[in-house]
């Protein structure tokens, strides 16, 4: 059985790559926020947008997750560990938001 043939020149310019991109979307993020050239409703999305494309980023470049060659079982634990993140953080905004109204 042969073997495919993984550089070090590859795997840094994978990193490299994923790192610029988590870079420019960082900078992007912290632009809109700063500059306010945008309506707030237009700056939350712009930024959840950013965030949801940079999470993207990190799987691919930096956890190497891909949806071909990972195995089930590990994209199926990654699924349930974000449904549970989800869960957790629109329980927490629905208390909060609960209590400010109660206040």
């Amino acid at each position: 059985m042969k073997r495919a043939k993984t550089t070090g020149s590859r795997t840094l310019k994978t990193y490299l790559t994923g790192y610029v991109l988590a870079l420019v979307l960082t900078a992007s993020s912290f632009g809109i926020a700063a500059s306010g050239a945008l309506s707030m409703r237009a700056a939350l999305i712009a930024i959840s947008a950013a965030a949801i494309v940079q999470v993207l980023v990190h799987l691919r470049y930096f956890l190497h997750l891909r949806l071909r060659t990972t195995p089930p079982e590990r994209l199926l634990a990654i699924s349930f560990a974000a449904v549970l993140i989800l869960i957790m953080i629109g329980g927490s905004l629905w208390i909060m938001l609960n209590l400010s109204y109660r206040m």
